[in-house]
């Protein structure tokens, strides 16, 4: 009884101690972390906790987002997590995201980390076209995306098919013209080698880059009506307030920077914005919910302040990251110039060993060749021999039936036939037994002359073998990897001679490295302008290429009206512009009477 009465106790304490923490899982763009947080906890403890995990520092651009009903709102810093009205079913989760956007990628974001999610998310909004982008921006930005995945193109490895998985392009941009996946592939491949010699990070930048030229990079759209009752959208960014209409989210009707706003309030569902300018009327407008206003008032407390951050000095922490960023970049690329170096000297030692082999290959084919001319005029010589011999033969034989011929025509003489006709006939005879001798020693003759010519032939025979002996033996004397030369900095092809790669590659963050580093800096800076142009011909090409298999009847509301803006020459910063050099009282008062 005393037993299970403590094992109650110990089962309620159990419980007791288990309910002071809540479990959370937050999703994030890489991956879903989760967290056992205190009862206690508010949102600025759980927001610090996960951006300790992730390494991240520029936490200002960030927050963490959870969904509620039909909206979403961003978990506040000084209020409890469990005071948010949200629902309660363990675990509760919460969505780490990019809150607030910076105006210039390259010149704000400073850890890579903080690039990196960026990337995604970007990459995640125009996927799935939250973000506007043409087909030519998207097929180039696709391009980017394989660099920072992949690395360098390499035809031998990234062969036809490789993309066949991935998803790249929104589906509005493939549905638009009339090209199969492997189409779209080699265009964006194309792009893709264009690419060769940057690093993930730089690939990274350079996708970003792009994407903030975007129309809806990084604005918040709210439904809203003015004092008219007209259905207009508001929307919020790093620069300001824009008014759009709800059938165009591409290009403002009126913007408001953040240095002509002085004072942001609401009331119910009523929303009060107050100019700088004092001859300017306070303009008014209503939201769909009071969540709506709370959300919107978020929104521009932060971007507002971040506006004002960027145009004062750095704070110390900032300036001690930027500080870390630049000393890890010229970090890298003293490593990456040394992994560059290291990869041209295995080249040049490939090529050299190749060389080698194709020269051990060369000597080989050229010793079987003299190998095979040996045996053809060993083979000749004995058959010149056995012919010599038989003429020999030959000639000697027809000596002795010469001989033999010569005496018959002796004994043909001192027995001569005494009658006349026996004379005549033996006298005719006599005349052929010379004329056969005669023929005989002609043909000996002849077989003499022959077996001499043979013998000739038999010494020549012999004289090429043994010239064919000399070249075999010279041919096999070599050494087989002598004849090629390496130069001073190739690497030997066996590994075991690497005898230089601590000494030779090794690299000191010396004075005149950091200069040189600071002066290819400007040199970028320099070559900025140049690249914009280069990436606008590049996007022109595209667009150039892709067009005459465009179906025109698939358009969408979108498509239309960037192809407008596009042929008048207006940009997200053009417009921008043109907007602002009205006045604010003039701008106000267009808004009232829309």
């Amino acid at each position: 009884m005393a037993s299970a009465l403590a094992s109650k106790m110990g089962l309620s304490s159990l419980r007791r101690k288990q309910a002071k923490n809540f479990n959370v899982t937050i999703v994030t763009m890489d991956a879903d972390l989760e967290f056992s947080c205190e009862l206690k906890w508010k949102g600025k403890d759980l927001f610090e906790l996960v951006c300790r995990t992730l390494g991240l520092r520029e936490t200002w651009f960030f927050g963490l987002r959870y969904d509620v009903k039909d909206t979403m709102a961003w978990l506040k810093m000084d209020k409890k997590v469990l005071d948010h009205d949200m629902p309660k079913e363990e675990p509760i989760v919460f969505h780490f995201l990019a809150k607030f956007y910076p105006e210039n990628i390259e010149e704000e974001l400073v850890q890579d980390i903080t690039q990196h999610l960026f990337f995604l998310q970007v990459k995640k909004n125009i996927l799935e076209e939250e973000i506007y982008c043409p087909p030519e921006a998207s097929v180039l930005l696709a391009s980017y995306a394989v660099h920072a995945k992949y690395g360098d193109y390499d035809p031998n490895v990234h062969k036809p098919g490789f993309l066949s998985q991935e998803e790249l392009l929104p589906k509005r941009v493939i549905n638009l013209y009339q090209m199969t996946a492997e189409m779209w592939e080699e265009r964006i491949t194309v792009c893709y080698a264009e690419h060769r010699g940057r690093t993930r990070d730089e690939a990274e930048m350079e996708y970003l880059k792009i994407a903030q030229d975007l129309e809806m990079y990084g604005v918040n759209y709210f439904s809203i009506r003015n004092k008219k009752g007209t259905s207009l959208l508001l929307g919020v960014d790093a620069l300001g307030l824009h008014i759009y209409d709800p059938d165009n989210r591409l290009t403002p009707k009126i913007s408001f920077p953040w240095n002509e706003i002085r004072n942001i309030s609401y009331s119910d569902k009523e929303f009060a914005i107050k100019p700088l300018d004092k001859r300017a009327d306070v303009f008014k407008f209503n939201s769909s919910k009071l969540k709506v206003n709370k959300l919107i008032l978020q929104l521009c407390i932060g971007n507002h302040d971040l506006f004002i951050r960027r145009r004062r000095v750095d704070s110390l922490e900032v300036q001690q990251m930027k500080m870390q960023a630049r000393e890890e970049k010229a970090r890298k690329q003293m490593e990456r110039q040394r992994l560059e170096r290291e990869k041209q000297l295995r080249e040049e030692a490939e090529r050299a060993r190749d060389e080698l082999e194709r020269r051990l290959i060369q000597l080989q084919d050229e010793a079987h060749m003299a190998n095979e001319a040996l045996l053809r005029s060993e083979e000749t010589a004995d058959l010149l021999a056995e012919k010599a011999q038989i003429a020999e033969e030959e000639a000697k034989l027809l000596a002795q039936k010469a001989a033999e011929a010569e005496q018959e025509m002796q004994r043909i003489k001192v027995t001569a036939i005494r009658t006349e006709e026996e004379k005549r006939l033996m006298e005719q005879k006599m005349l052929e037994a010379e004329m056969l001798a005669l023929k005989m020693a002609e043909e000996s003759e002849r077989r003499a002359k022959e077996a001499d010519q043979l013998k000739q032939d038999l010494q020549e025979a012999r004289e090429s073998e043994r010239k064919a002996k000399n070249k075999l033996l010279e041919i096999t004397s070599k050494s087989p990897y002598s004849p090629v030369p390496l130069s001073a900095n190739a690497l030997p092809p066996d590994g075991t001679n690497f005898n230089f790669s601590m000494e030779n590659l090794s690299f000191d963050f010396k004075d005149t490295d950091m200069k040189r580093l600071s002066m290819e800096i400007e040199k970028e800076k320099v070559e900025y302008l140049e690249k914009s142009k280069h990436l606008q011909e590049q996007l022109n090409e595209l667009k150039t290429e892709i067009e005459s298999l465009k179906l025109k009847d698939r358009e969408t509301p979108l498509d239309i009206l960037h192809n407008e803006n596009a042929e008048k020459g207006t940009s997200k910063q053009s417009n921008f512009k043109k907007l602002t050099l009205q006045s604010t009282k003039s701008r106000v008062a267009f808004f009232q009477e829309l």
